[in-house]
């Protein structure tokens, strides 16, 4: 049943919404990849990912990401084994920087009373790895991803799946993402939405808008903060 449109349980998104992926670039420089080949790799394993499950079929994020890999080693100079250059970037996963923002951010919504957990389209150890690093271990509570339900976000089932996890009405959980499809898909699955401007590309006028916008994650948790003092005239912290 819908619950009273209290925000109580904050889902994250993680590749560029908590870490920041731009260190990949210089790691597929050293393997003879072109470092402006990031983003085109990146957006290639997200398409492909979700193609997958809109066809009816599912692959690992890792399996995806590794073949977009082999495909850009193939038409570069310079590559001479695609499979140890696959390996050398996959392997930097783990070891992600977070967006400065992401620790004090964290902190300042687990403190203000927010339940927090991750739901990624990769692997959900590869995001404790990166939180662990980052000394966030103890700010979540779970780490979520789709191999449970077999379908990449924003197929319905990946939101579905984490607000059966967190046991609370989906009009209480909050999807917070860079990804503007990310949050259409969370929107359409009945959950609120935060989305977070990293850049300064404006949000698509065709998917279903953020409940809230921030710059960052100190912003979110002002924001939801004073979002919270709106309703009923209470402090949800």
């Amino acid at each position: 049943m819908p619950g009273d449109g209290r925000p109580r349980v904050l889902v994250f998104d993680v590749n560029e919404t908590l870490t920041d992926l731009t260190p990949l670039a210089a790691r597929m420089a050293e393997t003879g990849l072109p470092e402006q080949s990031l983003p085109v790799w990146f957006a290639g394993v997200l398409r492909d990912g979700i193609a997958l499950s809109l066809a009816g079929g599912h692959a690992r994020f890792g399996d995806v990401a590794r073949d977009g890999l082999r495909t850009l080693a193939a038409s570069a100079q310079g590559v001479a084994d695609p499979e140890a250059a696959a390996d050398h970037v996959l392997a930097a996963l783990p070891r992600l920087p977070l967006h400065p923002d992401v620790p004090d951010g964290v902190r300042a919504l687990r403190a203000a009373g927010y339940r927090l957990v991750t739901l990624t389209n990769g692997a959900a150890g590869t995001t404790r790895a990166v939180l662990d690093r980052g000394g966030l271990t103890d700010c979540f509570e779970a780490h979520l991803d789709v191999e449970a339900v077999g379908r990449w976000k924003p197929a319905r089932e990946p939101y579905a799946h984490a607000v059966a996890a967190v046991g609370v009405p989906a009009d209480e959980v909050v999807l917070v993402s860079v990804h503007p499809w990310d949050i259409d898909g969370a929107a359409r699955a009945g959950l609120a939405t935060a989305w977070l401007r990293r850049t300064p590309q404006p949000y698509p006028a065709t998917r279903l808008p953020a409940a809230i916008e921030a710059t960052g994650l100190r912003d979110l948790a002002e924001r939801l903060g004073a979002q919270g003092r709106l309703i009923d005239g209470e402090d949800i912290g």
